[in-house]
C-alpha cells in the first residue's frame, strides 16, 4: 500500500486543488499540528495526498500519481464538467484510464481498476 504522495503547490492554489481531488473522492483532513503551517492533507480510505505549499512548485512533466476511482465514467464526467479535460489513454491491462492535470500542473492518472 502506498500511504501518501506529496505534491507541491502554491498556497493560492489550495482551494482549486482541494476541489479537483474531491472529484475523485478525496476529502480534506487535519494534518498533525507540526505540519499544519506547511501542507494540507487530503484522504480517501487509507490513501492520502499531501499538498505542500512552496513558492516555486515543481510539477513533474511525466511523473504522476495514479488514482483508482469507484465510478470511472462518472469521475471523468465530473472532471470534464469542472474544466479539467481528462485525456483517455490506452488500456494496458484492460482497465480504462485517463490522464489529467490538477490545478497546480501535477499529472494524475485516473484508472477504473489497478493492474492484476
Amino acid at each position: 500500500m502506498l500511504q501518501h504522495a506529496t505534491l507541491e503547490i502554491r498556497r493560492d492554489q489550495l482551494d482549486a486543488c482541494v476541489a479537483f481531488y474531491a472529484l475523485m473522492g478525496f476529502q480534506r483532513v487535519d494534518p498533525p499540528s507540526s505540519l499544519a503551517d506547511r501542507a494540507a492533507w487530503l484522504q480517501r480510505s487509507a490513501t492520502q495526498i499531501h499538498l505542500m505549499w512552496v513558492e516555486d512548485p515543481v510539477s513533474l512533466p511525466r511523473g504522476h500519481v495514479a488514482v483508482v476511482v469507484d465510478d470511472y465514467q462518472a469521475t471523468l464526467g465530473s472532471l470534464d464538467e469542472a474544466g479539467h479535460e481528462p485525456e483517455p489513454r490506452g488500456e494496458h491491462w484492460g482497465s480504462p484510464r485517463a490522464i489529467v492535470r490538477d490545478p497546480a500542473g501535477n499529472l494524475v492518472e485516473v484508472m477504473a481498476f489497478p493492474p492484476p
